[in-house]
């Protein structure tokens, strides 16, 4: 983890969320700080929750994983399955589908598909993205438990998971579909990438494996294949997709299992 330094627990915390960042740094092995760093990233844990800040600067809100943030809040109650692009392009239809999301990052699009029916599992590798999407579930879980009931998250390799998952799981249990978002590199000058893509950029750096995770997803996706990319980014590895569905800056890159009796929509 590039420029981590641990878990600080704020002064404002109650004697349980101490407990519980305790429990969180023993789980994901996080060192706790007993000062708070000058410099470097740095999950704070506060009265408010789990969030990861740049200590390096003084004026900042820290990201989180906000299943319930009002602006994703708005998002869903003005937007319907044909206008959400993620949702045509995962096409469930019908019975509730089951979808994998292997780069799950805070959670948002896993948000939106559940609140459009889907059931989503979460695989995340990294132990801070991972504890930042544990803190939201349990947010969201105390205020929206219906949908929290939707969203359940592995902390592990996404390649790993697919590729064990017939194992573990069950044959019959494998995702309708599996979603991949891998991060892109974004041009250093450009003014529209997010604070939260920097700290995920200095945390992560760029996914030099985002490659790997299309084979394997391809063979377990019972429907289809679903992948976000920036519409100056190539296919993923170079594998031409059945069909996009594209949108101003960014396209949803579809891969249809025929074997199946899957139709293009």
């Amino acid at each position: 983890m590039n420029n981590f330094t641990g878990l600080f627990i704020a002064q404002d915390c109650s004697s349980e969320q101490q407990q519980y960042a305790n429990d969180l740094s023993q789980r994901y092995c996080f060192d706790v700080l007993k000062n708070y760093p000058n410099q470097g990233l740095v999950l704070v844990c506060d009265a408010n929750g789990l969030g990861l800040m740049n200590a390096g600067e003084k004026k900042q809100s820290p990201v989180k994983a906000e299943f319930t943030s009002p602006e994703l809040h708005y998002r869903l109650q003005k937007s319907t399955a044909k206008s959400e692009s993620i949702v045509k392009a995962i096409g469930n239809k019908g019975q509730p589908w089951t979808v994998l999301d292997a780069t799950p990052g805070l959670g948002r699009d896993a948000s939106v598909l559940a609140h459009f029916g889907c059931v989503v599992v979460m695989v995340e590798r990294s132990p801070v993205v991972a504890a930042l999407l544990e803190d939201g579930l349990i947010q969201l879980k105390s205020r929206q438990p219906e949908l929290a009931e939707k969203m359940t998250l592995i902390h592990g390799n996404s390649v790993t998971t697919m590729l064990t998952w017939r194992e573990q799981q069950g044959a019959n249990q494998a995702p309708d579909a599996v979603y991949l978002d891998p991060m892109f590199p974004h041009r250093k000058k450009s003014a529209l990438v997010k604070k939260e893509m920097q700290l995920f950029q200095q945390l992560l750096g760029h996914d030099e494996d985002a490659d790997s995770l299309l084979m394997p997803a391809l063979a377990l996706a019972k429907k289809r294949v679903v992948v976000k990319r920036p519409n100056s980014a190539a296919v993923l590895n170079a594998h031409t997709p059945t069909m996009s569905v594209t949108m101003k800056k960014h396209r949803f890159d579809v891969y249809i299992n025929h074997q199946t009796g899957e139709k293009n929509d």
